[in-house]
């Protein structure tokens, strides 16, 4: 690559799926789930300090601007300021239209786990070099096991560096994720994409043309403060929201994909993140005081209080403020619709 790659990290999420932990306020990318550094912390650290990768473009709404700010801890940045949350393709679009038509973009969700750095950015320089040929690039992570939490892509004919998509699949049962894994032809979906900032506008257009429209005018409308810039909120809040793969990329006939293997979870429930974690012998993870006796694949986080548990099996016990959370692991998917979380 002769030019830099601009990253483009995306802030946002209700703080529902990791209650308590996670709240509206303080929601999951700005935690220290699986380490020192906050979640976005990390996506921000993956690209710096490499010329390759130009300083991060930002993406979030106004009630975490000044958190995310506190987590850059004065690095160079722009900051995005969204007047309403309209999904990845409106979010997407907004940086691509303040950078060049030629920029390269790093599409990157601040709330994701990466172990290997490493491995992250050779795919993100892979991907770079495909969407410098015009193609639209989803990174494809590497499938190891029948996960039907994830959509998932399969691969079409090989391109120098990667593959065309020959298919965006929807998130499946367990008979077809197992086929799925079994076959050799599909990844997850993780929702990490490299684009020319002048060909997504492009699609957008083509593609959803009133989405476009509206979102031209809120750009065109907008206003510079500092380091950050805010769209006009009357027309942003005119665009129906949509994600970036319906919105374009199951539509585009550039839509390519890189191999991805390393380490990712997108951390979506509490036994997302157990699995994320340094286990024992026997599958514990633990963060904060406990003591865990005879009991195998339990996550015990708490930020204060002892959690003790004796003879227990496959369950994540969560303790934050006043707040304690015990569900199975299969049960953990179902966080979010507690009314705790719905009421915080």
């Amino acid at each position: 690559m002769q030019s830099q790659i601009h990253p483009v990290i995306l802030c946002g999420g209700s703080g529902t799926r990791l209650w308590p932990l996670s709240r509206k306020q303080l929601p999951k990318p700005f935690l220290p789930l699986t380490g020192a550094q906050t979640l976005f912390e990390q996506a921000v650290a993956r690209v710096a300090g490499d010329a390759r990768f130009g300083e991060p473009v930002i993406v979030a709404g106004a009630e975490h601007a000044d958190l995310i700010e506190t987590q850059l801890h004065g690095s160079a940045h722009r900051l995005i300021v969204e007047p309403c949350a309209r999904n990845t393709a409106p979010a997407i679009a907004l940086a691509a239209a303040l950078l060049d038509r030629d920029a390269i973009m790093l599409v990157c969700p601040s709330d994701h786990h990466i172990a290997d750095a490493d491995a992250f950015r050779a795919a993100a320089l892979a991907a770079a070099e495909l969407a410098a040929q015009d193609h639209l690039v989803a990174f494809g992570i590497a499938a190891d096991r029948p996960e039907t939490g994830y959509g998932y892509i399969r691969r079409g004919e090989p391109l120098a560096g990667g593959y065309a998509i020959a298919q965006f699949v929807e998130k499946p049962d367990r008979t077809r994720a197992e086929a799925y894994l079994a076959s050799g032809e599909y990844s997850w979906n993780g929702g990490i994409f490299a684009f020319p900032a002048g060909a997504l506008l492009d699609e957008l257009t083509t593609h959803r043309p009133a989405m476009a429209q509206s979102l031209v005018a809120a750009v065109a409308n907008g206003t510079t403060q500092g380091t950050r810039f805010h769209p006009d909120p009357d027309h942003f809040a005119a665009i129906a929201g949509e994600s970036v793969d319906y919105a374009i990329m199951e539509h585009t006939d550039r839509a390519a994909m890189v191999p991805a293997d390393m380490g990712w979870s997108d951390i979506g429930n509490f036994a997302a993140l157990h699995d994320a974690l340094e286990q024992d012998g026997a599958g514990n993870a633990v963060r904060g005081p406990a003591e865990l006796v005879q009991c195998d694949n339990v996550l015990a986080v708490t930020d204060g209080p002892r959690i003790s548990a004796i003879g227990v099996s496959d369950l994540c016990i969560v303790v934050s403020g006043d707040e304690v959370l015990v569900t199975t692991r299969d049960g953990a998917q179902l966080v979010g619709r507690l009314k705790g979380a719905s009421e915080q």
